[in-house]
């Protein structure tokens, strides 16, 4: 039988999620409380992400005895993934927002509030508010957090009001796009690029080619700068071709070999200075270092890289036991810091919690990934790959998964795959 990429890729994913469900329905036959069972049991998970949303859905649903409340500051999650689409004019901001009622029809309990403090010794979380929940086994997905101290002069404010990075959707989303509404024709879009590692590699290069896209079609005279502290980037061929297909010259990139990571910035004077030269822009998008979501820094699950490590079978901490973290913030290499990887990581770390609370081993987890990039709204790229567990590290599967072929033969087809994909494991996550 032959099988499609677009079969390959949706094969994988199908695997991954019922070989997870597979071994958490299996932990029912056994338990710790004598009845068939994990009633009783609380699990707590704090963000409502591609990581968090997931695991509270799945553990629900590999045990719907179990206790599961979900913890968000917000009433909604709008999404990393395809906030480019935003930015280049091509969605609406509602488009990409999730609220959580599925989940809360799952019966899982969502409360609305920032967590500020979690005590892994007592097992609580407490909120801003003062209320605090107890816990069985916790789960952390905070995202992404920056380093704002890296680049001179770089701060939140100024990241808020303007030179957003809008590396974390929302008002910074619709500020950079309000921004490249207001420039005029001919002006000058400077995007820094961060270091890795970073979420979503291959973000900043689509957010160049759909702003290239958006310019093309009302501001034909304008430029982009990318300055990047890095020597290569993700799918690069791929992307160069795409932008000179779509673009022609519009899209300049300067590399780390060239002193590309921006240092510095001057707001008032909307300068950046990147390898000691100083360029000017009339629109900038600055993409500061990252690290973990600033409650795992809070509750000491970080280490010195500013990301938290895990035993990559369980997601469990080594720094605090009966504490899951998932998705950007852990430690997951070789798997990027992705929507799709956060997801497959919190269905694996679910059939692990649920296998605990049964006293059965742990299952053997497995991941699939893929990356979906938009260069023009009917051109697509992407890169996948497939995951298993070696000795206790995640590893690549060799020969599984691989990136788009050049020349753009099936540019066309997968940028209706990206669009299909989002559709898949939105609904996934949030949908009923």
């Amino acid at each position: 039988m032959s099988l499609s990429r677009r079969g390959f890729l949706k094969l994988s994913a199908a695997m991954a999620s019922a070989g997870a469900m597979g071994a958490a329905t299996g932990c029912q036959q056994g338990n710790g409380n004598g009845d068939g069972t994990a009633s009783g049991k609380r699990v707590v998970v704090i963000g409502g992400g591609f990581g968090g949303a997931t695991a509270a859905k799945y553990v629900k649903m590999f045990d719907d005895t179990i206790d599961v409340t979900m913890i968000d500051g917000k009433a909604s999650h709008t999404t990393c993934p395809f906030s480019n689409l935003v930015i280049g004019g091509l969605k609406d901001i509602d488009e990409i927002t999730h609220d959580f009622k599925a989940l809360e029809k799952r019966g899982v309990n969502v409360v609305k509030g920032w967590v500020t403090g979690v005590d892994a010794e007592a097992q609580s979380v407490t909120l801003e508010d003062g209320r605090s929940f107890e816990y069985d086994r916790l789960v952390v997905s905070p995202g992404i957090d920056f380093n704002y101290d890296a680049i001179e002069g770089y701060t939140e404010e100024v990241a808020n009001t303007s030179m957003p990075h809008a590396w974390q959707a929302g008002e910074q989303t619709l500020l950079l796009r309000r921004q490249l509404e207001e420039m005029e024709d001919g002006g000058t879009f400077i995007l820094g690029a961060p270091p890795n590692p970073f979420r979503c590699p291959p973000g900043p290069y689509e957010r160049a080619a759909l702003v290239a896209n958006y310019f093309k079609e009302h501001k034909p005279n304008s430029k982009i700068l990318i300055l990047d502290p890095k020597t290569g980037f993700s799918k690069e061929g791929l992307f160069r071709e795409g932008w000179t297909a779509n673009y022609g010259n519009m899209i300049e990139w300067i590399g780390g070999d060239f002193g590309g990571g921006v240092e510095k910035v001057d707001p008032d004077t909307m300068t950046v200075v990147a390898g000691g030269t100083e360029y000017k822009g009339d629109v900038i998008n600055v993409i500061p270092p990252q690290k973990a979501g600033k409650i795992a820094q809070v509750a000491g699950l970080a280490d010195d890289s500013g990301w938290c490590p895990v035993n990559q079978q369980t997601y469990e901490s080594t720094i605090h036991e009966r504490i899951h973290v998932v998705g950007d913030a852990c430690i997951g290499s070789p798997m990027p810091k992705s929507g799709f990887s956060a997801n497959s990581q919190a269905k694996n770390c679910a059939a692990s919690i649920v296998a605990m609370f049964h006293n059965e081993s742990a299952p053997i987890p497995s991941w699939v990934n893929t990356c979906y990039s938009l260069v023009a709204p009917d051109y697509g790229i992407s890169v996948a790959a497939v995951y298993e567990l070696k000795d206790g590290k995640t590893t690549s599967v060799e020969g599984a998964g691989g990136v788009s072929p050049l020349g753009g033969e099936n540019a066309e087809a997968e940028a209706g795959y990206a669009h299909d994909w989002y559709a898949s494991i939105t609904k996934d996550i949030w949908g009923s």
